[in-house]
């Protein structure tokens, strides 16, 4: 009798190993399968476009492409003077950098002062004192001024303004006519200041 007992349990034990171990196998097999499939659904649902942008056009490049080097290249054709660029400078300028572009005592202006001392140690930092390529002063107004609607000015603007900056800066005569061919050769009193960075290799700071 006991030992018919025996046997029995010995056979359910048998039969829930085995179906305990047919269980795992069909789960893992399971899981794998649903990798697999998973893996494959991901790779065939990326599209071959997401309909986002278009293809930029010539004409949208050349718009963007305005940079003006420190040697002159880029500079467009126009010109421009002080006396243009004073009222250029009262209309579109002044609310920010000040009536005059210098910093006034005691007055808080939207925009850094512009117009200072060409002085090497003067502060505040100013065209007249820091800035080293004349320029890159056309390059960087005609690129982000005014303040509310950069790229808005025209050529001739800028080249008046850049007089106007310059000349109240003690930098230019007033009368002196800005282009292509004369700003390239002004030197900014700040760029002996400017070390030419042309390392290869070797520590950071020079």
């Amino acid at each position: 009798m006991i030992k018919n007992i025996i046997k029995k349990r010995k056979s359910y034990i048998v039969i829930i190993g085995g179906l305990s171990i047919v269980g795992l196998t069909a789960f893992n097999d399971g899981r794998g399968m649903h990798h697999q499939k998973r893996s494959l659904t991901d790779t065939t649902k990326i599209p071959a476009k997401y309909g986002f942008g278009r293809v930029v056009t010539q004409q949208e490049i050349d718009k963007w492409d305005i940079d003006v080097r420190p040697d002159g290249k880029g500079l467009p054709a126009g010109e421009g003077d002080a006396a243009k660029g004073k009222a250029i400078y009262a209309l579109k300028c002044m609310a920010c950098h000040g009536a005059t572009g210098e910093e006034v005592p005691g007055v808080k202006l939207p925009a850094p002062a512009l117009v200072g001392d060409t002085a090497a140690k003067s502060k505040p930092k100013t065209i007249g004192n820091y800035w080293p390529y004349a320029t890159t002063l056309f390059d960087y107004t005609r690129r982000t001024m005014p303040y509310n609607l950069p790229g808005s000015l025209t050529d001739n603007e800028v080249y008046s303004l850049t007089a106007y900056l310059l000349s109240a800066n003690k930098i230019i005569k007033p009368e002196t006519v800005l282009n292509a061919q004369t700003l390239p050769l002004i030197v900014m009193p700040a760029r002996k200041l400017y070390i030419m960075d042309d390392r290869k290799g070797g520590p950071e700071v020079k």
